[in-house]
């Protein structure tokens, strides 16, 4: 899974982050994105995308990519920013923030940590940033920095719809973290949308 990251140190580049998000189908709750840089010697089998990943393979990986990355970056769009700009648009947004966001990880603090040279970025679409960039379809399956980065999206996605969970118990996100499973559905019909709801969402009714 080290193809795309390679290429990229072959044709000079030195700092490579890879970018993904999570949260683009709920009906409620923001999209998370996050950026993540690898060093050379990173290791953590199993590592994978996100989605063919088990909650409790993906809780176990987190703390390892913590540790061992280089710098970490989280960006988020709120529900607000979906309705308003829609959704494609704020994953992008939430992703550039995530670029802007990247700071040296813990062990890391003292080095001389450079800013990203270059983006791999999961699916379609470059970013609005004046960095050289890669969109890979499918990247969290093919880049180790993509993959990296889906992951630790998730589960900080995942961490908050469980606090919204406190919140609103009765849609019970902490199960489903917002998708539009039936017993989600049938929670907004009953109880009507809440706060984070995504209004602009088909599934989700509008007083």
């Amino acid at each position: 899974m080290w193809e795309f990251e390679h290429a990229a140190l072959e044709r000079g580049y030195h700092t490579i982050a890879g970018i993904d998000e999570a949260g683009r189908g709920p009906l409620a709750g923001p999209v998370v994105s996050a950026a993540v840089v690898l060093p050379p010697n990173f290791s953590c089998p199993g590592i994978d995308d996100s989605k063919k990943l088990s909650e409790k393979r993906r809780d176990a990986l987190f703390p390892v990519i913590k540790a061992q990355a280089l710098a970490m970056g989280i960006g988020m769009a709120d529900h607000r920013e979906i309705d308003q700009i829609n959704v494609l648009a704020a994953s992008l947004l939430s992703m550039k923030r995530a670029v802007q966001d990247l700071a040296p990880g813990p062990d890391f603090l003292d080095s001389d940590f450079l800013l990203p040279d270059f983006l791999l970025i999961d699916g379609k679409f470059t970013l609005d940033m004046d960095l050289p960039q890669q969109a890979i379809v499918k990247g969290d399956s093919r880049s180790i920095s993509i993959a990296a980065a889906s992951i630790i999206a998730k589960v900080t996605r995942d961490k908050l719809m469980a606090n919204f969970h406190k919140t609103y118990p009765q849609y019970n996100f902490i199960r489903h973290k917002g998708y539009p499973t039936k017993a989600h559905k049938q929670a907004i019909i009953e109880y009507g949308p809440c706060p984070i709801h995504r209004t602009s969402f088909r599934g989700v009714i509008v007083p």
